[in-house]
């Protein structure tokens, strides 16, 4: 018996439960033939209904199927030309996922149906596969979008007061041992509680999650025993991936994560998604066929001249078209519901710079930044671009426009260098530590534009910085040829795990120098989850594959010392603006006063001159700031005023002795820090006393000018 069905709309695209039935409609501009199936079961390897959409407007078909709820099981299979060489890789034998598809039960079991080609064929991806892929392939779910949000509106904490934490889903909640074991691992672990209080106590503002996006692991990770940990490989972009969901797959996944947002949010933390539209999961013209090349490949992806292959800016075998309006519309489409529907608070691009190439090049007035810019919804959450890819002049840091922030690698290459004794120019140190002007100044951006951070998933933690000069990714299966060789490190004396006394604690002092140098510069810090307290990858630095102990937090060997260390720190940023000013440094007198708002000086007193900033074995200076010149108003229209700070910077390999200023920068100091924990806070100094600085460490020094 067949199932009812009317015409139905072409809009919105997916599928769109109203209470009575649901209306899906799916964009394929060159199908010949398309068909809804309705699944019973996740692995049924037949439907229970098939569907042909008879109705088709504007390259989408449509259908309306009365009494169809959420829960609901479905795919499509269709048909058109099997021409690779064109560009079409049609095969209806393949049960594809919809690219809008709000939940997805399931993974990928890997079996050769799942390629629209003949594995091991003579003619490869040219060759056709009959198999019927109906098994193998995860199911997209009819969602009931309807959740009790309880009042919940955005938190638009801004860039100048938020401390964005990176972390990831399972590797955060996974071992801690206050989260009931069943959530572990999961959207509800990471709403737990216990989790929640550790966020508060450390002082982030936001967590940045790594992709939660339903994502694919290949299948030669699999057969290594290994999986994709990151999740860089989405096939759903609408979907948060089921893994990290507790309970039932239909669907069950879009509630429990929007009821991780509504708990973070009622504790005032911004949910931030790092997501990934330069590609697929499904890999070159090799790869399985499992939602768009089965859809309609030339109308998703960038093919080359000869369109039987990719192009590849990414290195995971194919890139997204964003040059497109049926591309740049499921993005948008997917940015919008994030917000709107699931509350986030904005997005992390990956490889960024790819979304912006038009024909070959970047190109900043490409068609993604217009319509994002004038986007109501979507311009007003943050917007931060990982400003590069791995194309010919894909390197952009600094050059995405107004209303983006950025990763900037170039603060994490100069802060390593610094701190580890490399030849750099002490002027570029002040220029990464002020805000980085001389990449976003002259296009009318913020200090806030740069998203500072020494390190992120991808590379060393912060203890292994310290610890290894050389990457150890045997455990990845790649012979240690994976992952960066060039990771600016210093491993204080000794490669890896050391009980040399002198050694541990010097990589104790270098990682309160960077702490202490993060969270005192300019802009917005970034700090990657386990940072704070020692974790270690024993040395790994491309620990994509790992979903193991290499990765997760080990709540029982967090280094306390450490990490109580960065909550202060934390917490001192949060309460003083002059850490977190909204306006460039001028370095002119104040109104009223012949003090400059910031100023430079030797180790001797003297302040910098321009033969100084070039000296590239100079490692030591110290900066003052003015803050009663922060030229900031609060909410009620009141001048924002601070206390003046004094921070003595010593990366020589030998103590060095500071004269503080003269006395009309402040006539008394108060120490609050000194990274060699050789001098406790609260001793106080008058203007032009001398101050000793240990060797590689820093000193910060307090003038009061806010009674408390």
């Amino acid at each position: 018996m067949s199932i009812t069905s009317y015409p139905g709309q072409p809009y919105p695209l997916g599928a769109t439960w109203d209470g009575e039935g649901v209306n899906f409609a799916l964009y394929a501009e060159n199908a010949t033939t398309v068909e809804l199936c309705l699944f019973d079961e996740p692995k049924d390897a037949k439907e229970r209904e098939c569907v042909r959409l008879a109705d088709r407007n504007n390259h989408v078909w449509h259908v309306y199927l009365p009494g169809v709820k959420p829960g609901q099981l479905y795919g499509y299979r269709i048909d058109g030309p099997f021409e690779p060489g064109e560009g079409h890789r049609f095969n209806r034998n393949k049960v594809l996922i919809d690219p809008y598809a709000k939940a997805i039960a399931g993974t990928v079991s890997w079996h050769d149906s799942l390629f629209g080609y003949e594995m091991g064929h003579p003619d490869q991806d040219l060759s056709f596969n009959a198999t019927d892929s109906a098994p193998f392939i995860p199911k997209s779910v009819v969602v009931d979008g309807t959740f009790d949000w309880e009042g919940d509106k955005p938190l638009k904490t801004p860039y100048h007061e938020s401390i964005i934490y990176e972390t990831h889903v399972k590797g955060f909640t996974k071992l801690h041992p206050e989260i009931p074991e069943e959530l572990r691992g999961t959207y509800k672990g990471m709403a737990h509680p216990a989790a929640i209080k550790y966020l508060k106590e450390l002082g982030v503002t936001a967590v940045e999650l790594m992709p939660v996006h339903h994502f694919i692991t290949d299948k030669y990770l699999l057969d290594k025993g290994l999986s994709n940990y990151w999740g860089y490989n989405t096939i759903g972009f609408f979907a948060p991936d089921v893994r990290y969901a507790s309970a039932d797959p239909r669907g069950e996944q879009v509630k429990e994560f929007k009821e991780m947002v509504k708990a973070l949010h009622k504790a005032g933390i911004e949910v931030i998604l790092d997501v990934v539209y330069n590609h697929t999961g499904e890999g070159n013209h090799l790869g399985p066929t499992l939602s768009f090349r089965g859809i309609d490949n030339a109308a998703y992806y960038r093919l080359t001249e000869d369109k039987r292959y990719y192009m590849d800016y990414t290195g995971t075998g194919n890139t997204l078209n964003a040059r497109l309006p049926s591309v740049l519309r499921l993005i948008m489409d997917s940015l919008r519901y994030w917000v709107l529907d699931m509350h986030v608070d904005g997005f992390r691009f990956d490889l960024a710079a790819t979304l912006a190439r038009e024909l070959h090049e970047v190109d900043r007035l490409s068609a993604f930044f217009d319509i994002i810019h004038q986007d109501p919804v979507i311009s007003q959450v943050k917007l931060i671009a990982e400003p590069w890819d791995i194309g010919e002049g894909g390197y952009q840091v600094g050059k995405f426009p107004a209303g983006w922030a950025e990763w900037n690698g170039k603060y994490r290459d100069c802060i390593r260098d610094y701190w580890r004794g490399a030849d750099s120019t002490l002027a570029e140190f002040a220029s990464r530590f002020t805000g980085s002007a001389d990449l976003y100044k002259d296009e009318f951006r913020r200090p806030t534009s740069s998203i500072n951070f020494v390190t992120a998933h991808d590379g060393f933690t912060l203890a292994d910085l310290v610890s290894y000069n050389e990457k150890h990714n045997e455990a990845n299966g790649e012979n240690n040829q994976d992952g960066d060789s060039h990771n600016r490190s210093w491993n204080c004396g000794a490669e890896g795990p050391t009980d040399d006394v002198h050694v541990n604690a010097l990589r104790k002092k270098q990682q309160r120098n960077f702490i202490t140098t993060l969270f005192l510069s300019q802009g917005v810090p970034m700090l990657v989850a386990g940072d704070e307290a020692g974790r270690t990858q024993q040395g790994n630095n491309n620990a994509y594959c790992q979903d193991n102990d290499i990765s997760w937090l080990h709540w029982d060997q967090m280094d306390q010392e450490l990490l109580d260390y960065t909550r202060k720190m934390i917490h001192l940023r949060l309460a003083h603006p002059a850490f977190r000013r909204r306006r460039w440094f001028r370095g002119e007198a104040v109104a009223g006063s012949k003090v400059e708002d910031i100023a430079w000086f030797q180790p001797e007193g003297q302040e910098m001159t321009e033969e100084n900033w070039d000296t590239g074995f100079a490692k030591s200076l110290a900066v003052y700031l003015n803050g009663m010149s922060l030229r900031a108003k609060d909410p009620k229209g009141r001048e924002i005023l601070d206390d003046s700070f004094y921070i003595v910077f010593n990366a020589h390999h030998e103590p060095i002795t500071f004269v503080l200023p003269p006395s009309n920068y402040g006539k008394q100091w108060e120490l609050v820090l000194d990274t060699s924990m050789g001098q406790e806070a609260g001793k106080h100094f008058k203007a032009g006393e001398q101050v000793s600085a240990a060797e590689l460490s820093i000193i910060l020094l307090k003038h009061e000018n806010v009674k408390s």
